[in-house]
């Protein structure tokens, strides 16, 4: 659907400026960095702590964009002489607005979801579950928030016949804005947990804001066995008209479920009326029972027959809560977002490719679009318009409907009927040094394409969720004072999971600044494409020339180095080159000692052809509380001596001395800048942190083997378990970084939802585990650590 300008300039109570009150509008766009339509996208100019919408304008305007909503107009308006404006108090309440009224248009049930957990997953299944009967609007991925739902919202049209959408808040108020763009007839509350708790009083007040959602909603699907929620619901006399519709395990809901459990999979049995329902789930773990009961109470009260329900449960596949980046043949990357295919999380996976400067070949491998609401020619002009956009080297259409619509597409696509007909001609394409992202609705299968496309591994992988990284950095983000710079350290291969990959999503969201150990580690990131500033923090007297090749900004920490430094930058003309000086406060590690000081000042004053660009120490035990007097004197120490060269030197330069640790304990000495470090990749010193898992070992079962009571297991015969065994053979061993302490017992791992221990000692590539009485077979899954049982 589209509007005109004027129309939405008349909807969200701004004022219009320019020439064209006519431009149509189909796109809402909140972040400078999209890549999509330009001509008909309207741009709103949100502010946050860290960041001004209107400060990316004239780069907007550079990229075609013509339309923007804003708080303050642009001080020289002539230079955006195409440009319209409409102007309004709060950006923010004016996106909402706009999509609460664009909301009212329908007449569809449109679903609510929220809860602590499993919202997206609980969505994403019920899509699974109901895209045969209904056409189907949902939230792209995990748009839950003040500004993604607004933009998940604007999605529906006339086309659809169901909205899923979900909530989530982090402080009382938001939900109250929320339910008024939303405006659910059925809502689900999925669970209530401790995130985000630490903006609510208690558990009770957090549910009662999560519950605001559903003040006008018919029905309000929930678990009865969550007492402290079912006692929370009956008691919000916001809810006194609303239906209450809950299922449970204990025999005390309007659903009663039994269930059993067998080899992974999970049986149920439940009686709604007269017609009794059952079902399995290939699960068998707690949060995928409780996420897909949640799904079965809705289908019932849709009126769905236990037929359709059975044959839609027991189809249920895992949702792939993130794209994956993957090792591809003949030094290809690739994303595999093989899952589903829609066009809000086409965007995303497209602007996710375009991360890549490694390639400069993008290809995209697509499969038909299903439950899009727009008929078959205007949805792939929109997709082809995408394409051009997103300026995709080579487009490659799997489907009969994109067969049909090939002539949307830019010379030298290529179209296949099916994914066997790509398969019978895989061999006539040469994929080289390419990204190449596969994006498919499940019933494509293009897990066959990837496993083609994927270079071959070992079968213990490393793999690591970036998601879960973008969850860490914003959370790190968040405890910022505004105007506050953020460098990342990625030395060390981004401690240890990945290089130019961890650069690429750090640059995509514009952190300041990227620290590196070695000099060779930014020559390596500068050939990948990466155009950060980057310090180098131990470099290499002799790589001087190099660091000035590449632009890297070394950190200098004593006299030495900086005369090494200075020779190369005289030698070559150079002068006014950034360096970042280490000053040791307490550390005892590099760096220029309080006694240096004035010395120091004096070198800097009769030179010009170093410029400080920061001063910085290193905080010793940031994350100990028994030596915060210690910390606090360090911070002290620093900052004298910056006052004290900041007089001399008589120039402002970038202050920072917080690492993770700090960061999260010592607010008060952000100074200029921060060193986000290890707990960028999931690691705390903080005993109740909200960071999320970034790494994830995995291996498989090799081999399953009885041993009979009295034989032994392993070198030196350590492992005998004492009686009849199932012993599991796992290729993962102290090659691989598994310390062969964690053998005998002392280590386990887990195996489809369960812990099993180790037997035997650890070996150099493979282990042994005691799985008696747990049902696994070969080729099962092990996590080794992971989400569920942490590093």
């Amino acid at each position: 659907m589209t509007y005109s300008l004027a129309k939405i300039a008349t909807l969200s109570g701004g004022r219009l400026s320019g020439k064209n009150a006519s431009r149509v509008i189909k796109y809402l766009v909140t972040d400078s960095r999209h890549l999509g339509s330009t001509e008909d996208s309207l741009f709103f100019a949100l502010e946050g702590k860290r960041y001004d919408g209107h400060d990316f304008i004239p780069e907007l305007y550079e990229k075609g964009y013509r339309a923007f909503v804003v708080s303050k107009l642009p001080a020289q308006l002539s230079d955006f002489p195409e440009a319209d404006f409409i102007l309004v108090d709060d950006v923010l309440e004016a996106l909402q607005t706009l999509a609460g009224w664009h909301r009212k248009l329908f007449q569809y049930p449109v679903v609510g979801i929220t809860g602590s957990n499993g919202k997206t997953i609980v969505k994403e299944w019920l899509f699974q579950l109901l895209k045969n009967k209904y056409l189907i609007v949902r939230s792209p991925k995990s748009y839950n928030s003040q500004v993604g739902v607004p933009l998940s919202v604007w999605q529906m049209s006339k086309g659809h016949s169901l909205a899923i959408f979900e909530a989530g808040i982090s402080e009382t108020g938001e939900m109250q804005r929320l339910e008024k763009i939303i405006s659910p007839d059925i809502g689900i509350f999925t669970n209530i947990g401790q995130s985000h708790q630490e903006n609510f009083d208690s558990t009770e007040q957090k549910i009662h804001e999560k519950l605001q959602l559903f003040r006008n909603c018919q029905t309000l699907i929930y678990c009865r066995d969550h007492h402290l929620l079912h006692d929370s619901i009956l008691k919000d006399a916001s809810l006194s008209k609303v239906d209450k519709f809950s299922w449970s395990f204990s025999n005390e809901g309007d659903l009663k479920i039994t269930q059993q459990q067998k080899q992974g999979v999970t049986f149920f049995k439940s009686v709604f009326g007269k017609l009794p329902f059952e079902f399995s789930i290939p699960f068998s773990n707690k949060v995928s029972v409780e996420n897909a009961m949640h799904c079965f109470a809705l289908m019932v009260y849709l009126g769905l027959s236990p037929e359709a329900v059975s044959e839609a449960m027991s189809g249920l596949s895992q949702v792939e809560m993130r794209l994956e980046l993957k090792k591809g043949i003949n030094d290809c990357t690739l994303i595999n977002d093989s899952y589903n295919s829609d066009m809000g999380s086409l965007e995303v996976a497209l602007d996710f490719l375009n991360q890549l400067n490694q390639h400069k070949k993008k290809t995209l491998i697509l499969s038909d679009i299903f439950q899009s609401g727009l008929n078959e020619s205007d949805l792939y002009k929109e997709v082809s318009q995408l394409v051009k956009k997103k300026k995709i080297s080579h487009f490659i259409g799997i489907g009969h409907a994109l067969l049909n619509q090939k002539h949307q597409f830019p010379d030298g696509s290529d179209f296949f009927s099916t994914t066997d007909e790509f398969l019978g001609s895989f061999n006539e394409y040469s994929f080289q040094n390419e990204a190449i992202l596969i994006k498919g609705s499940r019933d494509f299968a293009f897990e066959r394409i990837t496993a083609l496309l994927e270079q071959k591994v070992h079968q213990t992988v490393m793999e690591i969720d970036l998601s879960a990284l973008v969850h860490n950095l914003n959370h790190y983000k968040a405890m910022l004072k505004p105007g506050v710079k953020l460098a990342v350290v990625v030395k060390a291969f981004s401690y240890g999971i990945g290089s130019w990959e961890i650069a690429n999503l750090l640059q995509y969201h514009r952190v300041d600044y990227l620290a590196v150990a070695f000099t060779q580690e930014g020559v390596s990131l500068r050939k990948a494409g990466i155009t950060l500033p980057i310090m180098v923090m131990n470099p290499d007297e002799n790589s001087a020339g190099l660091m000035i090749d590449y632009q890297l900004e070394p950190e200098i920490y004593n006299f030495h180095h900086l005369q090494l430094f200075i020779d190369e930058l005289e030698k070559r003309g150079l002068s006014n080159y950034p360096v970042h000086l280490k000053i040791d406060t307490g550390m005892h590690r590099l760096g220029f000692m309080p006694s240096e000081i004035e010395e120091l000042i004096q070198w800097l004053k009769n030179q010009s052809f170093v410029q400080v660009k920061s001063v910085f120490s290193h905080l010793a035990a940031s994350d100990e509380p028994e030596h915060d007097v210690f910390t606090r004197n360090q911070i002290a120490a620093f900052s004298g001596i910056c006052d004290r060269m900041k007089s001399e030197l008589g120039f402002p330069f970038i202050r920072h001395i917080l690492n993770s640790g700090g960061i999260e304990r010592f607010p008060d000495a952000q100074f200029d800048m921060v060193r986000l470090g290890i707990g960028l990749y999931g690691v705390s010193g903080l005993k109740h942190n909200r960071l999320m898992t970034v790494a994830t070992l995995k291996s498989s079962v090799s081999q399953i083997k009885r041993i009979s009571a009295g034989e032994t297991i392993g070198y030196s015969r350590k492992g005998n378990p004492g009686k009849e065994s199932m012993i599991a053979i796992v290729p993962v061993g102290y090659a691989d970084g598994l310390d062969r302490r964690l053998g005998n017992g002392h280590g386990k791992m887990m195996i489809n939802g369960k812990f099993v221990p180790t037997i035997g000692t650890i070996c150099m590539d493979m282990c042994m585990l005691d799985v008696t009485g747990t049902p696994v077979k070969e080729g099962d899954e092990v996590i080794v650590f992971g989400q569920d049982y942490t590093i």
